[in-house]
């Protein structure tokens, strides 16, 4: 009796030490808690069940509690008892890792996803698909849930797998994807970084259509990125820096000599207007003057014929006014003489500002390769036909100058020949009036008198040649003068798109100053956008949350499994019925001892 009170003790003591079956009041305490959580979907992508598989690590045996909106729990531990009371589990846990399941009522996913299907271009149904042939489109869409907590969309990395068989798959692509042999599978694979929403699209040939489904899993992006190397690729955005801003400067000495441009082509629109007007009044004058040249002519010849007559026949009055009369002619002559000498001085300081403008416009060629390769280099197109016309305008009103420059030049000894010529006159009339004034006072008016006459007719024949000339040379300066109105024009033109050519390097240089301010630290901005990316992929210092219950604590991970269903052709009825069981030695020897009973 005394040794059956010292074994039933220790038999108790044994019991209660199977594992399994310890019953203890002292709470337990865990290192960390993992959570798994599990999902089926329809093959559209609709969630069909979900649990979670809660994994704890125990450092000291005892009571465990956790949460979590579960319809039904489950020990995958061992077979100690689990109790659920509302969101609180309960439950005693050995130690090192302890497993248990929970049910998940319709809960929603972090992610929504959309399957679809399409065959030879017409979206299908699934469960209309299985032992169809064709051309097989697959659209896989992840959406952010926004009815869960962010964390996990904004944390996690999606990775969205496929196997295709390769006996019934042929010419499959997936742009967004990545495709690799597995057996006689090829597995494709996508991968959707944190904070992004996805369109993915899988096509193949397909006979006999079978589709294992879509495996779908979600892990928190926690990897440190290591930040790339950016020496040498600094060393070239700096020389891209430098680059940009040796074209801005180079804009602004274009834009310089584009300014002087059009200041020169503004003094030579200035200097050809008053060249213009001097032309235009030559040439109204040169009317008016060979018209006075022609009266002259007259008078001389009437003169002439007048003195022709013998000195007897001539009434001595008339040749008194004719001494006044001379004298009238000497003095038109000289005021023509002057007025060209006048119209000699407009037209030279005309010409100077003319030769000195056009000697401005540069030599240089521009070839049409290089007018491309201009509008190659990305420059403002605007700006650059600009340059071109105004380019061409210039050339053009240069060649024209050249071709008409040893007109003007040759005008100004033709003034000035001109009037000496008619000042020559003016003096040799002047002196013929004093002769004849002084030969009709005095006593050898006879021989005098002849002496006029000689000198007039002489006189007389010389202006006729000088009046030819001089209606040749009027007529000149009426051509002159309207060809002249077009070579103006043509130098407005050139002041104008010389205007425009420096409002458009004015703005080119703008631009150009932007794009320079703009990357003047390539390398720091560059910089920057690396380490704004790393910021935004790098994770490694996410704390992870558990997914059904703000209560629970010292969470280590959270994971999400999800799997589609497979579409899959129906077995036949000769496939459904069993194979006959093949027979063992030992039961053909009771087979033998059954047909001997």
């Amino acid at each position: 009796m005394g040794n059956m009170k010292k074994v039933l003790p220790a038999m108790a003591a044994a019991v209660i030490a199977v594992p399994g079956l310890q019953v203890s009041a002292d709470t337990g305490v865990f290192a960390s808690k993992d959570e798994v959580v599990y999902a089926n979907l329809t093959a559209g992508g609709d969630m069909i069940e979900s649990y979670i598989v809660n994994i704890f690590d125990v450092e000291e045996a005892g009571l465990i509690t956790d949460y979590g909106p579960y319809t039904a729990v489950r020990n995958l531990t061992d077979t100690s008892e689990i109790r659920r009371d509302g969101e609180t589990v309960e439950f005693t846990a050995p130690e090192g890792k302890f497993y248990y399941q929970g049910n998940l009522p319709d809960e929603p996913l972090p992610w929504d996803f959309t399957v679809t299907y399409e065959l030879d271009g017409e979206e299908i149904a699934p469960d209309e698909l299985a032992g169809r042939d064709g051309h097989l489109r697959i659209g896989i869409e992840t959406e952010a849930n926004d009815g869960v907590d962010p964390v996990f969309f904004e944390n996690y990395l999606l990775q969205i797998s496929l196997a295709l068989d390769t006996e019934r798959y042929r010419n499959i692509t997936a742009p967004a994807g990545m495709i690799a042999n597995a057996g006689r599978d090829r597995q494709v694979t996508f991968t959707v970084m944190p904070e992004q929403e996805k369109e993915l699209v899988v096509e193949a040939d397909v006979e006999e259509l079978e589709f294992g489904g879509i495996s779908l899993s979600a892990v928190p992006s926690a990897l440190p990125i290591e930040a790339p190397e950016l020496g040498g690729m600094a060393g070239d955005m700096q020389a891209l820096s430098d680059g940009i801003g040796e074209i801005h400067n180079g804009v602004g000495g274009l834009k310089e000599g584009i300014a002087s441009l059009h200041d020169g082509a503004a003094d030579l629109h200035a200097g050809s207007a008053d060249y213009r007007d001097g032309v235009t009044s030559l040439s109204a004058s040169s009317g008016e003057l060979f018209h006075a040249s022609g009266g002259i002519k007259e008078a001389l010849q009437s003169m002439n014929s007048a003195l022709s007559a013998e000195p007897a026949d001539m009434d001595i009055s008339r040749l008194q006014e004719l001494s006044g009369g001379i004298r009238e002619i000497a003095s038109g002559l000289r005021e023509a003489a002057s007025g060209l000498d006048v119209l000699n001085s407009t037209h030279q300081a005309a010409y100077q500002s003319l030769d000195q403008a056009m000697a401005a416009i540069p030599d240089y060629a521009i070839t049409e390769q290089q007018i491309q390769e201009l509008y190659a280099s990305g420059a403002d197109e605007t700006v650059v036909g600009n340059l071109t016309e105004t380019y061409t305008a210039a050339q053009a009103a240069k060649e024209t100058y050249a071709a008409v420059r040893e007109a003007f030049q040759s005008m100004d000894g033709a003034l000035t020949e001109a009037s000496g010529s008619l000042a020559s006159m003016a003096g040799s009339l002047e002196n013929m009036a004093g002769g004849l004034s002084e030969t009709l006072d005095g006593p050898d008016a006879g021989q005098s008198f002849g002496q006029l006459r000689q000198g007039i007719s002489e006189l007389t024949a010389k202006y006729g040649e000088f009046h030819a000339g001089l209606k040749e040379y009027t007529s000149g300066v009426g051509q002159l003068a309207g060809s002249y109105k077009e070579l103006h024009e043509g130098i407005g033109q050139l002041e104008a798109g010389a205007g425009e050519l420096e409002a458009g390097a004015s703005r080119l240089h703008e631009g150009t100053g932007e794009l320079k301010a703009a990357t003047g630290d390539l390398p720091g901005q560059m910089q920057q956008e690396v380490d704004s990316m790393m910021a935004e992929y790098d994770k490694s210092d996410f704390q992870a949350e558990s997914f059904v219950s703000v209560e629970n604590d010292n969470i280590g991970s959270v994971q999400f499994v999800f799997q589609t269903e497979s579409i899959e052709l129906e077995e036949t009825e000769t496939a459904k019925k069993p194979a006959e069981e093949k027979k063992t030695f030992w039961s053909r020897l009771l087979d033998l001892f059954k047909f001997a009973g």
